[in-house]
């Protein structure tokens, strides 16, 4: 799949959205502000964390995603999926039910993309041991967090660990696997199933490779409920053969720790987008004592949490867990790996190194950007610290930054349109538009069955 430069697969219906700056209040990089009524994305700072799509009253901003009707252009049609998967599930439903509805659904083969999680393990553990120089060395395995730190925290690049995800590892896995049965490259279509948002902008445009090695993404949400409009609950046929390289490691490995607790005694799991950026912050400035590895996942339970899943994430943890009892560890199954496999798939999973995007300075000019730095300074101290949010801006920082850079003004604060009205600088009426102008005309018009009254929605 050829890559799209800045890809973003969350959008904004403007039909349903009533900026009620729900979305606006949550997103971790202040990538979002409402203009005329309406949210507005800046495409440049969304790490498509999923945080603004979750907290939507109106399901005004919604996730692209690719028709599972593409498929049908391969003769080989490969789906991958995470382990968390088969964890959304009741336990009432058998491993061989699901594979097999997928079967039914239009699929040829189907994979978890953790099977042959050794290989990945036995790369990070290489990687980890020649490079010294940079530590923490930091999990690249989730893109929501990669692009963060591409975006706001660009000195610790150098720390994130080379290697691709699971998703590429799964991909290549499946092709050498089918090859072997006399399938042809061109021949096998190969689309990932992704518990989150984050997942496609990183197939669609990912960070540190050129294109994705994988033909399409579709919504686990969606196939989930398609899933379960076939799902045979009678014998179905036995399909353990397509989960011969499973192992107890690669089903816990998108769960928090379940990827570094395979990376020594100092090391560290955190979820949460807000909690990550917390810790990142601490990091950037030195405060954090020595720890060799760091495993960041933007959502809550890690995977288990991604926005694209249907379950709830406290029972797709225990029914995981529970399911990894009943496989081997990873290093008990090594030796099932093809030698010549894993030296072809070794070589596929080093990424480049990933370049940092300045998103968040003020100027591109050094000098023009300090400037710009203290005269933002100087803004804040007329500004009320309140970060209401009623400028369209999530906080009093956020916008005097707008304002250094001419996408605000001082009139934008309501507070301080009060103050100027006190002292005669500024009629009624001309206020009156300027909040018109950012909320909408009329959205101040008394009326008890209007979007966005309270708990609607929730």
């Amino acid at each position: 799949m050829k890559a799209v430069e800045t890809y973003h697969a969350l959008k904004v219906d403007a039909q349903k959205c009533i900026g009620c700056t729900h979305c606006m209040k949550v997103c971790p990089t202040e990538a979002i502000r409402v203009r005329n009524g309406l949210s507005k994305i800046n495409q440049n700072r969304c790490v498509d964390c999923g945080r603004c799509m979750r907290v939507c009253p109106e399901k005004a901003i919604f996730v692209e995603q690719d028709d599972l009707d593409q498929i049908k252009e391969f003769k080989y049609r490969v789906v991958l999926f995470p382990s968390v998967m088969i964890g959304q599930f009741q336990e009432k439903y058998s491993e061989d039910q699901i594979y097999a509805a997928l079967l039914k659904i239009g699929f040829t083969h189907v994979f978890e993309v953790e099977q042959p999680i050794q290989i990945l393990k036995d790369s990070v553990q290489e990687y980890c041991s020649g490079e010294t120089q940079h530590k923490p060395h930091i999990s690249s395995f989730c893109p929501a967090v990669v692009r963060l730190i591409k975006l706001r925290y660009p000195s610790l690049l150098e720390n994130v660990i080379q290697r691709k995800a699971p998703h590429d590892l799964g991909a290549h896995f499946a092709i050498q696997q089918l090859k072997k049965q006399g399938a042809k490259e061109e021949e096998i279509g190969l689309f990932y199933v992704t518990p989150c948002i984050a997942k496609i902008a990183s197939v669609k445009s990912p960070v540190g490779e050129k294109e994705s090695i994988v033909d399409g993404i579709l919504n686990m949400n969606s196939l989930y409920n398609r899933v379960m409009t076939v799902i045979d609950e009678k014998e179905v046929p036995d399909t353990k053969e397509q989960r011969k390289n499973l192992t107890n490691d690669g089903i816990l490995w998108s769960l928090t720790r379940g990827e570094s607790k395979h990376f020594g005694d100092r090391s560290m799991a955190i979820d949460g987008i807000h909690n990550v950026i917390r810790f990142l912050e601490r990091l950037e400035n030195e405060e954090v004592p020595y720890i060799d590895f760091l495993e960041f996942r933007a959502c809550d339970q890690s995977c288990a949490g991604g926005i694209l899943m249907s379950g709830n994430r406290f029972l797709t943890v225990e029914r995981l867990g529970h399911r990894a009892k009943r496989y081997p560890y990873a290093s008990e199954t090594k030796e099932k790996l093809d030698d010549k496999d894993v030296e072809i798939i070794n070589t596929k999973l080093v990424s480049d190194k990933i370049e940092p995007s300045q998103v968040f300075q003020l100027d591109e000019n050094r000098a023009k950007a300090l400037e710009k730095m203290k005269k933002a300074q100087r803004i804040i101290c007329f500004l009320p610290g309140i970060d209401c949010g009623a400028c369209g801006a999530p906080n009093c920082h956020a916008l005097a930054e707008d304002m250094v850079q001419g996408k605000a003004k001082m009139s934008d604060c309501i507070f301080l349109q009060q103050l100027w009205q006190e002292e005669g600088k500024i009629k009624a009426k001309k206020a009156f538009k300027n909040v018109e102008k950012k909320w909408g005309k009329d959205r101040f018009q008394a009326d008890c069955n209007k979007r966005g009254r309270r708990n609607e929605g929730f």
